[in-house]
């Protein structure tokens, strides 16, 4: 198959550069960020660590996000409770359910950003070796 990845995430706001600025700042996505020391930033890209993504649609009839979005972003992390803390320092509000984490799977955040749209993170389980 010749796709090898996604190559972007496409989506509209009522005010694209103040939630860019917002994504740039808390989380460190979007156009000049890097995710590996090695990298050197470009305007029009993200450079991210290479891992797993999934891609899954779910049942129009999902309570697992808001029944008035299309899609919710899922975000992989490091370092989840370190991102957490910083999170919740600049008063972003944070959901956890216990019942979200699995050790086979990760455990798992939600937040929300200033237009309402769902982001997850995800911190996979540490790999075993």
């Amino acid at each position: 198959m010749p796709v090898l990845g996604i190559g972007g995430l496409f989506f509209r706001a009522k005010d694209p550069d103040a939630l860019n600025a917002w994504y740039r700042e808390h989380l460190n996505v979007g156009a000049g960020c890097v995710a590996t020391v090695d990298a050197a930033p470009d305007e029009w890209s993200w450079l991210t660590e290479g891992g797993p993504v999934v891609f899954a649609p779910f049942k129009a009839s999902t309570d697992y996000f808001a029944p008035d979005k299309q899609w919710m972003l899922n975000l992989r992390v490091s370092d989840l409770d370190s991102l957490l803390e910083q999170l919740n320092a600049s008063g972003i509000e944070i959901i956890t359910k216990p019942e979200w984490n699995d050790p086979a799977v990760g455990q798992f955040a939600r937040i929300h950003d200033p237009e309402g749209n769902a982001i997850e993170l995800w911190e996979p389980p540490a790999a075993s070796g």
